[in-house]
């Protein structure tokens, strides 16, 4: 008995603790636009989220994010959360070859030294690429299988704007995607995909994972989840699950910016090992074809979005698709700021990424004034510089408690100018890049958000959710960039065909539906 008192195991304490079930919980989590040459390196993971450990249950446990789903939800009599590792940058360019490689050995090393170990939790994003692995997800997935053997139920999340691969699902159980656009439910999933988890380990449920790869790509102005055609799409597929008795259905919008051959949209289907699900593949199928037409998208240029805007209710939001930092994009376009100034629009605010410029500016005090040349941030940027107060400096932590897109709760922008120009308009210049998730991005500078015409936000559908409650107006702009809303004016070399809106489809293609 290995020097244990008889009377403890009779008593039941030493049985409790060792039918414990250990659950791993690992992550490596990008976006990678592979149109932005700017590579994501070891260091962007350093400065937003590296963490190991307790640091990992500390960070997230209260967060709006699928980690506090899987914490909140385990059942904690049965099972103990082994929290290992967890990395996040902010989309980006292509993962740089030796982060990955060094991010993944992390993992590994770390995962190593907890097993044994009953099931994995797995937190990818789904459409990471490092520049010499393009299924960076499936890769590292499959490396975590291969360590914990195939018998180990391996469980997670996906973000619907994954392009989910083959080798994603043949690597993994089960994986759930956020059901909401902008993603508010990055919890909720987590909670979901840790009750499958619950019911696999103590019943002994048994599942089988089926993906469905469609002929399509959804315009990304087109998957905000509350809108049409994305509105009726999701409760069709949903009525189509529920009758068919799957255990779960995710939609997964895909993500147009990544060069690879499972770009596009696709769908998820878990259910119990018996269930015949290949009407219900049928089923789905038909329910994105017949709505080809919609999702293609309006694009509205940015001239015609400020007419429109002009004489409407303030402050209008002007989502910035061409340059959306959740996007991967650069954030150094000053395109719509540009016009306008050139229009003689008063009481803007714009956020650019441009380091140099904030530690130009960093020895000048508030109220003096300055110069500042951003032509060479971005080829799309004017070249007459512009005359500005620094109104000051800041460091530029801030803190969204509410649900949000992305469901963080720390921020951190880096150190920070806030300029003033000849019309008074604001210019915010962080060293880091930070998505326009939170409006407290601006606030925490001061800035009174409510007494603006017009706040330019680089995203697409992410931003509704932190200015709905500020702006009685948005508009998303089809401005030129790295997330140009267009994607048929990019040169994809990777990517499946036939696939819309690149091709036409006729409606009998069937995509790649498991049997048929």
């Amino acid at each position: 008995m290995c020097g244990i008192p008889v009377r403890l195991i009779r008593l039941g304490f030493i049985k409790n603790v060792q039918m414990k079930k250990r659950i791993a919980l690992v992550g490596i989590y990008h976006e990678s636009n592979t149109f932005n040459k700017r590579r994501t390196g070891y260091d962007d993971f350093e400065n937003s989220h590296l963490l190991t450990g307790a640091a990992i249950v500390e960070q997230y446990e209260k967060a709006h994010h699928e980690i506090g789903g899987f914490i909140e939800a385990l059942d904690k009599n049965a099972i103990e959360l082994v929290p290992v590792f967890y990395a996040e940058a902010t989309p980006g360019g292509m993962v740089c070859t030796d982060a990955y490689q060094r991010l993944k050995q992390e993992l590994l090393q770390l995962l190593e030294a907890v097993l044994p170990v009953d099931a994995v939790l797995v937190v990818p994003h789904g459409a990471g690429v490092c520049e010499t692995c393009p299924d960076m997800d499936g890769d590292w997935l499959q490396a975590v299988r291969k360590m914990v053997g195939p018998a180990i139920p391996v469980v997670g999340t996906l973000d619907p704007h994954a392009n989910v691969s083959v080798q994603m699902i043949q690597q993994t159980t089960a994986l759930i995607a956020y059901a909401t656009n902008p993603h508010l439910d990055q919890r909720q999933t987590g909670i979901r995909a840790a009750q499958l988890l619950n019911r696999i380990l103590l019943e002994g449920f048994s599942v089988k994972q089926e993906l469905l790869q469609l002929p399509l790509s959804i315009s990304i102005e087109q998957q905000h989840t509350n809108a049409e055609p994305c509105l009726s799409l999701y409760r069709e597929v949903q009525e189509a699950a529920g009758a068919a008795r799957a255990t779960h259905v995710s939609i997964v919008l895909g993500f147009p910016y990544a060069d690879v051959h499972e770009m596009g949209s696709a769908v998820i289907v878990i259910a119990g090992q018996g269930l015949d699900t290949t009407q219900l593949m049928t089923e789905i199928n038909a329910c994105f074809i017949k709505r080809l037409s919609q999702f293609r998208g309006e694009k509205l240029s940015p001239q015609r979005a400020i007419d429109q805007a002009s004489q409407g209710e303030k402050p209008v939001l002007l989502l910035d698709m061409g340059d959306n930092v959740g996007g991967g994009s650069a954030g150094t376009s000053m395109f719509l700021m540009d016009l306008l100034e050139a229009a003689g629009a008063t009481k803007a605010v714009i956020c650019i990424h441009a380091p140099a410029t904030v530690a130009a500016l960093a020895g000048l005090g508030s109220g003096t004034r300055s110069v500042v040349a951003l032509d060479a941030l971005n080829v799309l940027n004017r070249a007459q510089p512009y005359r500005v107060t620094v109104l000051g400096h800041y460091k530029g932590h801030f803190r969204e408690p509410d649900p949000r897109h992305g469901g963080q709760v720390q921020y951190n922008m880096g150190e920070v100018a806030l300029l003033k120009t000849e019309l008074g308009n604001l210019i915010v210049v962080t060293s880091l890049r930070v998505p326009p998730f939170s409006s407290r991005q601006l606030s925490c500078l001061g800035i009174e958000l409510e007494g603006l015409n017009w706040i330019i936000a680089k995203g697409v559908n992410a931003p509704v959710a932190a200015y709905r409650d500020i702006c009685p107006v948005m508009i998303q702009v089809n401005t030129p960039g790295e997330t140009c809303a267009d994607i048929t004016l990019f040169d994809f070399k990777n990517r499946r065909r036939p696939l819309y809106p690149f091709e036409t489809i006729t409606g009998n293609e069937t995509g790649n539906l498991p049997g048929i």
